[in-house]
């Protein structure tokens, strides 16, 4: 098993989660006490695809976050640049593309809006992520950025974080097939950016209007912006 660092190597990491794809889904309910559900529930409704649009879910890694998208009769696409998550959610009967978030395989405004549900701090390259998803997105098209964040209120956050680096490498050891992924994981929530940096890195990569979401108090947040048409 591997563990990537920080400085995000696309193979490193992608090897990472080929190491717990197998039960990834199941450690992730159990990690997020089983909010994973709602927040996949609430992306949908304010990405709000419609019948005949054309989704990209980018870091989608076993479908379950495209599944739910599809529910809307957009047709939808998972990618992800891990073959071992695109194997583990091989059984979701959706189509599955691998390829790199800094390098999208479609070609330009393909799609009608584009997704990327707690993927995009795995990305070497934050921005770069960003630009090449306004690449794929149609002018006027649509970008739904689901992430972990900071909680809003100064309590909550300490407890939050005390969990979040102690806890659940802990619980992980339980349930996941490697649970020194998860202290990676853990670090890189710690490391990542807060709800206005990240609103500041969308705005500067090629889209705008960007909102923000919060979800259970800032764990996570949802940023939705939009393509200049």
């Amino acid at each position: 098993m591997s563990r990537a660092d920080l400085d995000k190597q696309p193979r490193d990491v992608a090897s990472m989660f080929d190491g717990v794809a197998e039960r990834y889904d199941v450690t992730n309910t159990i990690l997020s006490g089983g909010m994973d559900h709602l927040w996949r529930r609430t992306a949908r409704s304010l990405l709000a695809p419609r019948p005949g649009e054309q989704i990209l879910d980018l870091a989608a890694g076993t479908a379950v976050s495209t599944v739910e998208l599809g529910k809307s009769g957009a047709w939808c696409v998972a990618a992800d640049f891990s073959l071992g998550m695109l194997r583990a959610g091989s059984g979701r009967d959706v189509p599955k593309v691998a390829g790199d978030a800094t390098k999208l395989p479609f070609a330009d405004e393909s799609f009608d809006a584009a997704t990327i549900s707690f993927g995009l701090r795995n990305v070497q390259d934050t921005a770069a992520g960003l630009r090449e998803m306004a690449r794929v997105v149609r002018p006027g098209g649509r970008l739904a950025v689901v992430e972990f964040s900071t909680p809003v209120f100064p309590p909550f956050r300490a407890v939050y974080m005390n969990y979040l680096m102690k806890a659940l490498p802990k619980i992980a050891t339980s349930v996941s097939s490697n649970p020194d992924a998860y202290v990676y994981l853990a670090e890189s929530i710690r490391e990542w950016h807060d709800q206005a940096a990240l609103t500041r890195i969308i705005e500067s990569s090629g889209w705008e209007r960007c909102a923000v979401t919060n979800l259970t108090g800032g764990i996570a947040a949802i940023h939705m912006a939009r393509k200049s048409a």
